[in-house]
């Protein structure tokens, strides 16, 4: 009478639940970098600074709509003036007067938009508040998990047709999962909710309790062999530091009954012709008696017995090996070195 337990080993790493990559604005070369790898950083924290480097067609061409536009500015100031000296006078309508006004308005506002288009490709962005975009700050509190950047690198702004330079990933290695994958053989006897054991291949003789969240709905083809991808939320403790990317397997209970009958599963022998179990219980001195049994559940181990034999039936050990004597080891050598 004893507990079986049937389990399944998914191989896999511990990384953080969320890992964000921090990319520039506007593209440009890295002044200064302002941490290193490692680092524990709050939201807002600065991490970066990019040195703007204009395109000259762009500026040449920003340059030239600005001399354009302080032109037409100054033609409409012109016509702005002598217009107002008319109404004044009565000579003309206040709504050509205000025809006037509004051209003129519109040069100045014309004006200060190609002023604004120049700062923001000098010095990348208006009214000389650069920092709003040449300083790169963490967005999310955590860890520096990797700088891919160095000083002096070129780095491409994120925009609708590229995802831009990563300058740092930062994520918050509170909050760890463990990611494996698992056999199509056995993911349907997988539940959301179940309890995992962790090992960690960096870490010996301590292990972290997990618990199954999720289960890939569609499967991938790697060497043959259909795989699900599954995730578990760790719980850590203070004793140990995970570091993101570990190794680990995680061990999972498909299967579980407590007080059973239960027998070695060398014990068992299979007919020929029908595969079906059976054991041979001996039922005088040196006497046997084939029995079929039907079996359950079973660790590699021992093995469950449902019907066919009791609890005081002795099984016959048909597959014993007995050891062998050194005189025989030896005359078996010979025999075969001489064949």
């Amino acid at each position: 009478i004893t507990s079986i337990e049937k389990k399944t080993v998914v191989t896999g790493k511990v990384i953080p639940e969320d890992e964000v990559e921090i990319k520039p604005q506007i593209q440009g070369i890295i002044d200064v970098i302002f941490v290193e790898e490692g680092d524990l950083v709050k939201t807002g924290d600065l991490l970066a600074k990019i040195k703007v480097v204009p395109n000259e067609q762009n500026l040449n061409s920003a340059e030239g709509r600005l001399a354009n536009s302080r032109i037409v500015l100054k033609n409409a100031q012109i016509e702005f003036n002598r217009n107002k000296d008319l109404y004044e006078k009565g000579i003309i309508s206040k709504q050509d007067f205000d025809n006037v006004q509004l051209r003129y308005n519109q040069s100045k506002l014309d004006v200060s938009n190609a002023i604004s288009d120049l700062q923001i490709i000098r010095l990348g962005s208006k009214g000389g508040a650069a920092s709003a975009n040449t300083n790169i700050r963490a967005t999310v509190p955590g860890t520096i998990l990797e700088i891919p950047v160095e000083e002096g690198f070129q780095v491409i702004a994120s925009n609708s047709f590229n995802a831009g330079t990563t300058i740092a990933t930062i994520a918050d290695l509170n909050k760890m999962i463990f990611e494996g994958k698992v056999d199509e053989a056995e993911v349907g006897k997988l539940k959301v909710g179940m309890p995992l054991e962790v090992s960690l291949g960096a870490i010996e003789d301590q292990a972290l309790q997990a618990k199954l969240k999720f289960i890939a709905p569609k499967g991938n083809e790697e060497q043959g062999a259909v795989q699900f991808k599954i995730e578990a939320d760790l719980y850590l403790n203070d004793s140990i530091f995970v570091r993101a990317g570990y190794s680990a397997n995680a061990s999972l209970v498909l299967e579980r009954k407590d007080s059973i009958m239960a027998i070695s599963e060398s014990l068992l022998q299979f007919d020929r012709k029908t595969e079906e179990p059976y054991v041979e219980i001996e039922i005088e001195d040196q006497k046997f008696e084939r029995r079929d049994v039907k079996i359950g559940i079973s660790d590699g181990v021992n093995v469950e017995i449902i019907s066919g034999v009791s609890k005081d039936d002795k099984i016959k050990v048909w597959n014993k090996t007995e050891p062998i004597k050194k005189g025989e080891d030896d005359d078996s050598s010979v025999e075969m070195a001489e064949n």
